[in-house]
């Protein structure tokens, strides 16, 4: 559309855009976008500062977390889609985890029963562990999710899939929640949760239901 929008000084309208095969009504409406300021500009600035800060390692689900440190409340879908209008992919492999074989054996009730929407603020979690090959070393990440509206209550990141690491992440995300709040915690079986996640959380937690 731009393109075509500068030849108009030079050719009619009408012959470029038969040449184009593009209508008239979509061409007048992807003018009248582009003619509008983008809401984004300052985001898709900060994204590419901590994509190229962090030597594009980071995909969006990090880079959304650096976002939320730096106090800007944006969705990580929201993330992802302006990091492909900038043409930026994290240079790593993911994979989700699913190997440990914890000393643990206890399986929690299936208490979400795939119901995944969230009426509150801290009424429905959501946790796993993802391996990351960063140049041929491995990192897991494992946070937690409020589906009522994708933040990511808590974090973190370790070179080992250990208990510690869970432990830590769900504390930072407990330390969050008021008195009354009581979140229902579901973690994948088909990954990490059935040991990993409830053995933690039986230790620690404010959590009412753990899915998995």
């Amino acid at each position: 559309v731009k393109v075509l929008n500068e030849l108009r000084q030079f050719y009619p309208l009408d012959e470029l855009l038969k040449a184009a095969e593009i209508p008239r009504s979509t061409f007048y409406y992807h003018l009248k976008a582009l003619s509008k300021p983008d809401k984004y500009a300052d985001v898709k600035k900060r994204i590419g500062e901590i994509y190229h800060e962090n030597k594009g390692r980071y995909g969006y689900r990090r880079v959304t977390l650096s976002l939320h440190r730096d106090g800007e409340r944006i969705n990580h879908k929201a993330v992802q889609r302006l990091m492909g209008t900038l043409s930026l992919k994290a240079a790593i492999k993911v994979k989700r985890y699913s190997s440990y074989r914890g000393e643990v054996g206890q399986t929690a009730p299936n208490v979400l029963q795939r119901d995944f929407k969230a009426t509150r603020p801290n009424e429905k979690w959501v946790t796993d562990v993802t391996e990351f090959a960063v140049n041929g070393r491995k990192l897991y990440l494992s946070p937690v999710i409020d589906l009522f509206n994708n933040e990511v209550i808590s974090y973190s990141l370790s070179e080992r899939p250990v208990m510690n690491m869970v432990e830590n992440m769900l504390d930072q995300a407990f330390k969050k929640l008021k008195p009354h709040e009581h979140p229902i915690l579901h973690s994948d079986s088909k990954n990490v949760g059935v040991s990993f996640h409830h053995h933690a959380c039986c230790f620690l937690s404010p959590v009412r239901s753990l899915m998995q």
